[in-house]
């Protein structure tokens, strides 16, 4: 049977699919600071639960009994479910994370792991479903461009202006690449624009976020600071 831990009904639900009788109700315990947790410790009663019972997220392990974490995502997904899964394994490959990924999981996170990371891991797939869009993970930063949304590393939101969003995506998006003044005026800026502004604009970036985001290159230009 199923086991729910008791706490604020105001809380978002969060079904936990873990069989290790040790880490499970720890786990249950610490999300439960945050979340209105149901342990299940079994596949195929996990996937009964979830098409029963509304959830904000879930949290699989890869191996479970009666019906493993993989097919698990992959039923509930063919099922319909849009809730944002997160897998947790041991199983830590490359070929690992595409497998799960590939079943329809929104993150893969390799135990051992802290609960910090966990969290924020929660906090992100939540982010991409209630609409901010898919997010770029920048140290511990994340940066959601569809929505021009930053979020600190301790779940603080700042909006960006247009430009500041389109740069910050730039380089992002190329994170060993260093970019001349001359080539982000071209990316990001209008004709009108001097090299000027960009150091402005680099400026507002670190001034929101922090000032390691974005490293100058000394007579070559700006990179992305953070990986």
């Amino acid at each position: 049977m199923a086991d729910t831990v008791a706490t604020a009904p105001t809380q978002p639900r969060l079904l936990l699919i873990e069989d290790d009788p040790q880490l499970g109700p720890l786990m249950a315990q610490v999300l439960a600071e945050v979340y209105d947790v149901t342990l299940c410790a079994d596949g195929g009663e996990a996937f009964d639960i979830a098409m029963e019972q509304s959830f904000d997220a879930m949290v699989v392990d890869r191996r479970l009994p009666t019906v493993d974490g993989l097919t698990l995502v992959e039923s509930l997904r063919r099922a319909g479910s849009q809730v944002p899964m997160l897998i947790l394994t041991a199983m830590g490959t490359v070929q690992d994370k595409v497998r799960g990924l590939d079943a329809g999981a929104a993150d893969y996170l390799v135990k051992p792991f802290e609960f910090d990371e966990l969290f924020a891991r929660l906090r992100a797939i939540r982010r991409v479903t209630n609409g901010e869009g898919p997010f770029i993970r920048i140290g511990e930063w994340e940066f959601y461009p569809d929505s021009r949304a930053v979020y600190s590393p301790y779940d603080g939101r700042t909006i960006l202006t247009e430009r500041e969003s389109a740069l910050l995506r730039l380089l992002a998006t190329n994170p060993q690449q260093t970019f001349t003044r001359a080539a982000i005026l071209r990316a990001v800026f209008s004709s009108d624009d001097t090299p000027g502004t960009v150091d402005t604009y680099v400026h507002y970036l670190r001034k929101k976020t922090e000032p390691s985001i974005v490293q100058t290159i000394h007579g070559r230009g700006y990179r992305l600071g953070l990986v």
